[in-house]
């Protein structure tokens, strides 16, 4: 196979697109959508994008509670609430097949009557004092669904937000951070103006904000430098461990944990690419790689926990919790009051573990995790004091189980040695005929050897005749992984028009831990895209597909990854669909929040680095007489993220440069997602599906 990795050096003619909301860049990104919306003008794209929104809007879908007190509180959106209604409902009526909820706020109407259509960002609620109800929250509120939002006070009581003539605190749009310190105190991290945000545009000084005070006028508290990625200052509200917490990010994968103590910032000594997490009395420590700390040697993607006051006293006696293999990966942790909870994947199918601190974290496994499949679990409410209105105590966790053909069930149990099985509560409904499926598990020989997971979901009567409309999606970066999750929208848009999914799961992401990510760091970045080459190889080779009838897809990281597939393995494709993406790695470092990933694909203004940044920057891979595949590129204006620079700059070179079909949309709103309600995002889902249905059966481009 030819990898087209020949740079010709450009001068970088679209410079001008680079100016977000400048008249003339936009009036290029609306010209172009027009020409784009205009193609998918049809009786047939109009009923398949129908059928992806009435799975978004589906009423029977299951609504996803956070318990705050004796309330469990949820988002919906739907036809009726576009924006969403953010609504409570008690246990009893939970269990309901039509729970009665209770409106809290209604974004809908909150932007009516403001004038701004609100895109939601989660809350973040002031613990009450012991045996009062939940009653102040702060809420996020973004104008345009990019990172940046506003914070402001809320009473869930009185279902208002509080009035800033009378103290309620208010920050304005910002990539901002709160937490409570007390009833009357935030600590902030924000935008307080000149050289108070780091070069990556995320705060670099947490202070602390009193009720009634200006912004300008809060007292600082902690900051890091400005070449740093961000700090996160936080209050820890655990009753009888009550403490102050920062974060010096310094980048993706490397940071250094402070606790005050007293007066003063105290430093964990620790080395900064492992990660920590404070519990109660206990320390958790998970290092990206191989490491020593106080005279210990610790195994990179393993678990580890301490006693927090016998590591500051010098103590070395480290629990092992977890320790990986070349099949078993940690994916994350969690607590319920007296039980830590693991989650694991083998093989990229899940396993759940209980670990006991009171028994020395030995673990039993819960079995509840059935094959090629992926299963989470959360605490109901891990700080339970006793039993709950319900009569439940701090032990019980939500569990959701899902796979490619599984709609998604959730169940609540109890890790309580000799509880009754996880009872099911919830199960969303089907939205495509799973019965005419089938999910397989495949392993491709990447070009170092390295053998490379990938599923596969086909129709039952797929025949091996390489004529077979695949869609290969994956990411593969920033250790995530991907796993095998139900969508109803890929079963209609796509499965049910008689195609088949396939996921990747290559280097880069975190499907068997951080080793798994750091083998395609940087100057080993090729690996990554060597790696989704071999899958489409693979199926290829054992003629699922060919490559007219092969496409790939990918967002952000993704859009990287699928922009090096266009560049440096056109050949393989005969489709590709590129959303939210960087691509011109020469400039990513000065757009967005592009300055932070440097830990991720090295600094273009360090020569040596740039070096090899550019033969994975498609921007500058593109060349001449290259047949490169049908292409769509997607983004949002209001991305402060990634932005949309990126995708406007590439698509104009290859327009100059004569290379068709091309087709490309920007959304106005909706952030690093795309869509700020289910009609932006059915439109998002549906179009490049339609674009790559047309490419791989002869359709009109």
């Amino acid at each position: 196979m030819t990898s087209h990795t020949t740079v010709t050096q450009h001068d970088d003619e679209n410079l001008w697109l680079e100016d977000i909301y400048g008249e003339a860049p936009l009036a290029w990104v609306r010209e172009r959508n027009a020409l784009t919306e205009e193609k998918l003008q049809s009786a047939e794209y109009a009923a398949l994008e129908n059928r992806v929104l009435e799975v978004l809007d589906s009423k029977d879908r299951i609504a996803e509670v956070v318990k705050r007190g004796d309330h469990y509180y949820n988002l919906w959106q739907d036809e009726a609430n576009p924006r969403g209604v953010w609504r409570r409902t008690r246990w009893e009526s939970y269990l309901s097949d039509s729970p009665e909820w209770e409106t809290v706020l209604d974004l809908d109407a909150l932007g009516a009557a403001e004038g701004s259509q609100w895109v939601w960002h989660g809350t973040s609620f002031l613990r009450p004092a012991k045996g009062e109800p939940h009653r102040r929250c702060l809420i996020r509120l973004s104008p345009d669904g990019g990172d940046a939002h506003v914070q402001r006070e809320f009473d869930v009581v009185e279902k208002a937000f509080v009035d800033p003539a009378a103290g309620g605190f208010v920050l304005p749009v910002a990539k901002s951070d709160a937490s409570w310190k007390d009833a009357d105190t935030l600590i902030v991290s924000t935008d307080f103006g000149p050289g108070t945000l780091t070069s990556s545009s995320y705060p670099r000084t947490a202070r602390l904000l009193r009720r009634g005070q200006e912004l300008s006028a809060a007292e600082p508290y902690f900051e890091v430098p400005t070449e740093h990625m961000v700090t996160h200052v936080f209050h820890d509200d655990t009753p009888g461990f009550e403490r102050d917490i920062a974060l010096d990010v310094i980048d993706f994968f490397s940071r250094q944990t402070y606790l005050r103590r007293g007066e003063a910032w105290q430093s964990l000594e620790l080395p900064a690419d492992v990660n920590v997490e404070l519990h109660r009395q206990w320390m958790l420590l998970r290092p990206q790689s191989d490491t020593e700390v106080a005279g210990t040697a610790l195994l990179g993607g393993a678990l580890y926990a301490i006693e927090l006051e016998e590591f500051l006293a010098g103590a070395g006696g480290f629990i092992t919790v977890f320790s990986p293999d070349a099949q078993t990966s940690l994916q994350g942790w969690s607590w319920t009051k007296n039980y830590l909870l693991l989650e694991l994947l083998q093989d990229v199918s899940s396993k759940i573990l209980i670990c006991d601190p009171a028994a020395g974290f030995a673990h039993r496994e819960l079995d509840a995790c059935p094959p090629l499949h992926v299963v989470g679990i959360t605490p109901v409410d891990g700080d339970d004091e006793g039993l709950s209105a319900e009569g439940f105590a701090g032990d019980d966790y939500w569990l959701t189980i899902t796979g490619f053909l599984t709609p998604s069930t959730l169940l609540r149990g109890s890790v309580t040695p000799g509880s009754p099985a996880a009872r099911q509560l919830k199960a969303s409904p089907s939205f495509f005929n799973e019965v005419n499926y089938r999910v397989e598990q495949h392993f491709a020989s990447s070009l170092d050897g390295t053998k490379i997971p990938y599923f596969q979901v086909s129709p039952r009567s797929l025949a091996l005749d390489g004529d077979n409309p695949v869609l290969l999606s994956g990411y593969g970066g920033f250790e995530i992984s991907r796993t095998p999750v139900y969508s109803g929208v890929v079963g209609r848009g796509w499965l049910e028009r008689g195609g088949s999914y396939v996921v990747a799961n290559i280097r880069g992401g975190g499907e068997y831990g951080p080793g798994w990510h750091l083998a395609a760091l940087k100057e080993n970045r090729h690996k990554a895209y060597e790696d989704f080459a071999a899958v489409a190889q693979d199926l290829i080779a054992r003629k699922v597909t060919r490559r007219q009838k092969l496409a790939c897809q990918g967002g952000s990281n993704g859009g990287l990854l699928v922009g090096n597939m266009l560049t440096q393995y056109p050949e393989l494709f005969g489709a590709i669909s590129c959303g939210v993406p960087l691509l011109d790695m020469k400039r990513y470092t000065k757009l967005s929040a592009g300055f932070s990933w440097i830990a991720e694909y090295g600094d273009p203004d360090v020569p040596e680095q740039w070096e090899y940044i550019k033969t994975f920057s498609p921007y500058h891979l593109l060349q001449a007489g290259v047949d490169y595949p049908p292409t769509f590129i997607w983004t949002a204006t209001s991305d402060d993220r990634v932005g949309p620079v990126q995708a406007r700059k590439m698509a104009a070179r290859m327009e100059a440069m004569g290379i068709a079909p091309l087709w490309y949309l920007e959304s106005l709103e909706g952030g690093h997602a795309g869509a700020a309600d289910n009609a932006g995002r059915a439109r998002l889902a549906t179009a490049p599906l339609e674009f790559i249905w047309r490419a791989l059966n002869d359709g009109e481009l």
